[in-house]
């Protein structure tokens, strides 16, 4: 399915908890009919924007468009066309077929009732026998993230917000909720927006996807984001120390930042034994491919290279991966220059 026009518009939106600013974007839209994945580490802002696109709350300062107007939190505009699944979410004190039921009956759409929430658990993998009249306490983890997501499904939710939707659950059951959600999108045109750490997933699925660190969103999903601290090194250079003998090199970073950015195409990679030259590169480092994923919205290789403890993120061409040999397991080098860096 090829995605839409915009279906959301975000307008300088800032939202903060207290004085603690959780989120800072300038401008990004969400065409319809798309998946956009969400990646970050934890406190990065991905659950709160997620909370905004579902508009369960109004941000602290800007706007947020849906189809090109104006969305408040229980607005007619979003009400039963955008629903999210949290990652522990909550199940009414009835049964299956009750919680599943529930958002039909509120929209007093009742018409063949049984056959729809039959379908809705088959889609993840819940027979009705053996489910619909157990009690929401009966149910595993696993299972209840299930029926939950059937109770969305369900609606045929013009939007779908799914948040870790398979972080604490079994391997049956991510699977089962992973092609829930792309059955969601084929049947019903649904637009997905997916916060996960699982990004074997999200490489392969995503038309877009996007980076969140303190709040803020770099749109190619994959930048290399270091911490600090650095130790100055001369008069303008400073370096960070990897494990016992790698060191990173990079200008001297502005008053109060910390956190450095090397963005992927800054990056040089070749293998370990084809390198003939190091002489115009300030970075070299020695590392290991461990998994390589292809994208499929571009046909592109995501690698991931580990240099003592840390990660790597590397987007590659096909004809680069076949010309260089590169596959996981060979050893590579990256280099980059110092200057390349971003503070954030």
């Amino acid at each position: 399915m090829n995605p839409g026009g915009p279906l959301y518009q975000l307008h300088n939106v800032v939202h903060c908890y207290n004085d603690t600013r959780a989120l800072s974007i300038d401008r990004m839209a969400i065409p319809a009919g798309s998946v956009t994945g969400l990646i970050g580490p934890n406190g990065s802002g991905k659950s709160t924007l997620l909370k905004l696109l579902a508009f369960a709350f109004n941000p602290t300062e800007g706007e947020i468009r849906f189809r090109g107007r104006m969305a408040y939190p229980f607005s007619r505009e979003v009400r039963s066309r955008v629903t999210l699944l949290t990652q522990e979410p909550y199940l009414l004190k009835r049964n299956v077929f009750d919680n599943i039921a529930y958002g039909l009956k509120v929209r007093k759409d009742t018409d063949r009732l049984v056959e729809r929430v039959e379908k809705a658990l088959a889609t993840v993998g819940l027979p009705y026998q053996e489910f619909a009249f157990r009690k929401w306490h009966e149910l595993s983890g696993g299972e209840t993230q299930r029926a939950a997501m059937a109770a969305r499904l369900i609606l045929e939710p013009e939007v779908l917000l799914l948040d870790e939707p398979t972080a604490s659950v079994d391997v049956e059951s991510a699977k089962l909720i992973r092609d829930a959600s792309l059955a969601a999108r084929e049947l019903f045109g649904t637009t997905l927006v997916i916060s996960s750490h699982d990004w074997h997933w999200l490489y392969e699925i995503c038309d877009n996807l996007l980076h969140l660190f303190k709040g803020m969103i770099f749109d190619s999903g994959m930048e290399n984001i270091l911490s600090g601290p650095w130790e100055k090194q001369g008069d303008k250079l400073y370096a960070k120390n990897i494990g016992q003998k790698e060191k990173i090199f990079v200008s001297a970073p502005p008053e109060g930042k910390s956190y450095a950015l090397i963005p992927e195409n800054s990056l040089s990679i070749i293998p370990m034994d084809a390198e003939t030259t190091t002489s115009h590169f300030d970075n070299r480092l020695e590392g290991i491919i461990t998994r390589m994923i292809l994208q499929k919205s571009s046909m592109e290789i995501i690698a991931s290279i580990m240099i003592s403890d840390l990660f790597f993120t590397v987007r590659l061409s096909g004809e680069t991966v076949r010309s260089l040999s590169l596959a996981p397991g060979v050893r590579v080098v990256i280099r980059f220059q110092k200057d390349s860096v971003k503070w954030l």
